[in-house]
């Protein structure tokens, strides 16, 4: 029988935003500036503090968020298309047992529509779901090959993946699967809880012990 590894509670839980001190504000205001109106808000005013848990994790951290937010920021604004963007994080996530992350980025692809629920469920299956273009599969196939194994992907994968994307695009799409593989390791050692009302893995898919 497979056993499963996994916390019981959150080892470092959310900053209660009562608790934010100005320093995390001012830290914040990286993220902010990306909110509708953000830029443009009055510099006295009483910032909104978003209470989602992954950023309360973050506001133990002033300077972690200081020096995080203009890459996590940039891969949210990089050349890849929404959908090759999310693609690889719901991909990444799901095999990176990253919960909470796969949660959040489900809702977001699906309500802008930068994926279809069809496309979700594939991406929980692999690179051999029927449902993908051969274009589509070398995508999934190369996420598969950066995040198992000896997290290499093959020539021929490899191959594919350079006739779909240029340079730029290539770089962008490897730094996100990365990222989010990271993300998987750090908040399932941190503790990151869902949220209610998110939706989360299937209850047969849990991490492995070895």
């Amino acid at each position: 029988m497979t056993d499963t590894l996994q916390t019981t509670e959150p080892r470092i839980p959310p900053r209660p935003t009562e608790e934010w001190t100005p320093d995390v504000d001012d830290a914040f205001a990286a993220l902010r500036a990306h909110a509708p109106g953000g830029a443009d808000a009055a510099p006295d005013a009483v910032p909104q503090r978003p209470k989602a848990n992954i950023l309360g994790i973050y506001a133990w951290h002033p300077d972690f968020i200081r020096g995080w937010m203009p890459f996590s920021n940039h891969l949210r604004h990089s050349t890849l298309s929404d959908r090759l963007r999310e693609i690889a994080i719901l991909r990444t996530t799901w095999l990176g047992y990253g919960e909470y992350e796969w949660a959040q980025h489900v809702w977001m692809s699906t309500a802008s529509g930068a994926l279809t629920e069809a496309e979700v469920a594939a991406l929980s299956e692999g690179p051999d779901a029927a449902s993908w273009s051969p274009e589509d599969a070398a995508i999934v196939r190369s996420i598969d090959e950066m995040v198992t194994g000896d997290k290499l992907v093959s020539d021929a994968t490899w191959a594919q993946v350079a006739a779909q994307l240029d340079r730029q695009q290539l770089i962008d799409f490897v730094f996100t699967v990365g990222t989010y593989d990271m993300h998987c390791m750090a908040f399932r050692n941190l503790g990151l809880e869902l949220e209610p009302g998110m939706r989360g893995f299937p209850a047969e898919h849990t991490a492995p012990v070895d």
